[in-house]
C-alpha cells in the first residue's frame, strides 16, 4: 500500500478529531447523538465537532452550521443526514480537506429503487473524483478500542489482535462483545455496509501491514470485484490467516442479501472454489468465526492432525472421536510408552486408557490431569489436544470440593507452547445456572490464552482449520 493511502487509513482508525454531521438536538436512537454518547462513554481523547445547520448548541457543546465552518479539517467525519443530502456533504468535505468519511445514512442501493441506486452512484462518483475514503453507506463504521474510537459496539472494549470486516453492523457489534469478554480483543473492526467506495480488498491491503493485527475475520455478502478480492485475500492469507463467513449461500439467504446491502450474493459454488484455491478458512456462523480466530491467535502451529482427547464418559468418548474424524482430524490409538504410562494411571474399572481417554478424575484433580498431559506432551505421535472440562453437578455425583479450576488453568497457561490444546466447557442441559457457570469458566480459560468452546464440534472445527492452514502455508 502506498504511503499516502496508509496514512489516510491510520487517521481513519486513530483519529485525533471527529465531526458528527447531521446530529439532532435530541436523542432519537441510532444516529449522531448515539455516536456522541458512546464516544464520550468510551473516553475518546480527541476533539469532537458537532454539525447541525439550525442549532447553535447540542448537549452543552457548540454546534457548527456546516463542515465548511469547522475550525479545522477533521481526521474522520460521521455523516448522519438523510440520503438525498449525502453527496452535498461529501462535496463540502472535499472543499474542507476532509478525506475520511463514514456514512451511517441508509436509503441507497439496498432499497432496490432507481432513486436509491442513483443516490449511491452519485456518492461513488463524488468520492472517487475527489479522492475521498468513504465507509458505507448504510453501516456502523469503524470500531477501534486501542484509540477509543468506539461510537458503537461493546464499551468498554478490549484491544487485541483480531480484525473484523463485515457488511453487517449487528454481527460486528457481536464480534466486539466476543472480543471483550473472551479477552481476545479487537485491533480494528469495520462495518462497511453497501461498500460504495471502499470494499473489503481495500481494508485487507491496509490490515496486511497493520502491526496490531494477526488474524482477520470477515463477514461478506458480496464483493464488487471478485478477481481483485481473491488476489488480495490470497496474498494477505499467506501472512495473516483469514477466517471468512460468506452470507447468502442459500437461495433464501441470497434474497436477504439483496435487501440488506443491495448487492447480488453470487453463486456459492464459485465462492467455494475461489476460497479453496486461495487457502482461506471458510466458516458458516459467527461462533465459528470467533472459535477459529481464537485458535489461530492462541495456539502454536500444529505439526499434524493427530489428536489426543482427555475427557470423561464412554458415550462422550465415542461421540468425540466420531466428530473429530468427521472434520478431518485423526484420533490414533495410543501406543508404546504412552499407552503403558496412561494405562497405569487410569483404573480399569470405570475408565479406559485408549484414545479418547475416559478419566473422570481429570475433571476435578489438576495434578492427575497434569500427569496424563505430561505423557502426551512427550509423544511425537500426538499433535493436538482437546481437554473436556465438566462443570460440577449433582447429577454426576461430582465430589463437593473446593474449586480446583484455577490450578488447572495455571498449569495449562504455563505449558501452552508444548502442543496446541483447547478446552471444551459444555453447559448444555438447559440448566441456566450451569450455563452461566460454563460461560464464566470458558471466559477464564480464554483470558489465560487457552481457547475454550461450548461444544466439541466447534473445538474440532477450529483445530481442523488451523491444521489445514499450516499444512498449506
Amino acid at each position: 500500500m502506498e504511503r499516502e493511502q496508509k496514512e489516510l487509513f491510520e487517521r481513519m482508525f486513530h483519529p485525533k478529531s471527529i465531526a458528527i454531521v447531521g446530529i439532532s438536538r435530541i436523542y432519537t436512537g441510532l444516529g449522531g447523538q448515539f455516536f456522541l454518547r458512546n464516544l464520550q462513554r468510551a473516553g475518546f481523547p480527541g476533539t469532537i465537532y458537532l454539525v447541525n445547520p439550525t442549532a447553535g448548541e447540542i448537549s452543552g457543546m457548540k454546534a457548527y452550521p456546516s463542515i465548511s465552518a469547522l475550525p479545522q479539517a477533521v481526521d474522520l467525519a460521521f455523516i448522519c443526514v438523510p440520503a438525498q443530502f449525502v453527496s452535498q456533504v461529501l462535496e463540502e468535505c472535499h472543499g474542507k480537506g476532509v478525506r475520511n468519511i463514514h456514512i451511517l445514512s441508509s436509503g441507497f442501493k439496498e432499497l432496490g429503487t432507481p432513486e436509491g441506486i442513483q443516490l449511491e452512484e452519485e456518492i461513488r462518483r463524488v468520492s472517487i473524483q475527489n479522492g475521498l475514503k468513504v465507509i458505507g453507506p448504510n453501516c456502523m463504521g469503524p470500531y477501534v478500542p486501542q484509540s477509543r474510537l468506539m461510537p458503537w459496539g461493546q464499551i468498554p472494549g478490549t484491544a487485541g489482535s483480531l480484525a473484523f470486516l463485515s457488511q453487517s453492523g449487528t454481527l460486528t457489534q457481536r464480534i466486539s462483545e466476543h472480543g471483550h469478554f473472551t479477552g481476545m480483543g479487537i485491533s480494528k473492526a469495520v462495518s462497511f455496509g453497501n461498500a460504495a467506495v471502499l470494499d473489503s480488498p481495500d481494508y485487507l491491503e491496509y490490515l496486511a501491514e497493520d502491526d496490531d493485527t494477526r488474524v482477520i475475520g470477515l463477514y461478506l455478502e458480496s464483493v464488487r470485484d471478485g478477481r481483485r478480492f481473491l488476489e488480495v485475500a490470497r496474498r494477505v492469507n499467506q501472512k495473516k490467516p483469514l477466517v471468512l463467513w460468506k452470507g447468502g449461500e442459500t437461495s433464501s439467504g441470497a434474497g436477504a442479501v439483496a435487501s440488506h446491502t443491495g448487492t447480488m450474493a453470487g453463486e456459492d459454488r464459485v465462492w467455494e472454489s475461489g476460497l479453496k484455491q486461495a487457502g482461506i478458512s471458510r466458516v458458516r456462523s459467527l461462533e465459528e468465526v470467533v472459535g477459529t480466530a481464537m485458535a489461530f491467535l492462541y495456539l502454536p502451529p500444529p505439526k499434524g492432525r493427530r489428536l489426543f482427547i482427555l475427557g470423561g464418559g464412554g458415550g462422550n468418548s465415542v461421540y468425540y472421536a466420531d466428530i473429530c474424524m468427521r472434520v478431518g482430524l485423526q484420533v490414533p490409538s495410543l501406543t508404546g510408552e504412552t499407552r503403558e504410562q496412561i494405562s497405569a494411571m487410569v483404573p480399569s474399572v470405570g475408565s479406559f486408557a485408549r484414545n479418547p481417554v475416559d478419566a473422570w478424575r481429570a475433571f476435578h484433580d489438576p495434578d492427575y490431569m497434569k500427569q496424563i498431559l505430561e505423557v502426551v506432551f512427550q509423544d511425537p505421535g500426538l499433535d493436538m489436544i482437546i481437554l473436556d472440562r465438566l462443570i460440577p453437578r449433582m447429577t454426576y455425583a461430582t465430589p463437593e470440593k473446593k474449586d480446583t479450576s484455577q490450578a488447572a488453568i495455571d498449569y495449562l497457561r504455563e505449558n501452552r507452547p508444548h502442543k496446541p490444546l483447547v478446552a471444551v466447557v459444555d453447559g448444555a442441559g438447559e440448566d441456566p445456572y450451569l450455563a452461566a457457570e460454563a460461560a464464566q469458566l470458558r471466559q477464564r480459560y480464554c483470558r489465560a490464552g487457552i481457547p475454550a468452546y461450548p461444544s466439541l464440534p466447534l473445538a474440532a472445527q477450529a483445530l481442523a482449520r488451523v491444521a489445514a492452514y499450516y499444512q498449506r502455508n
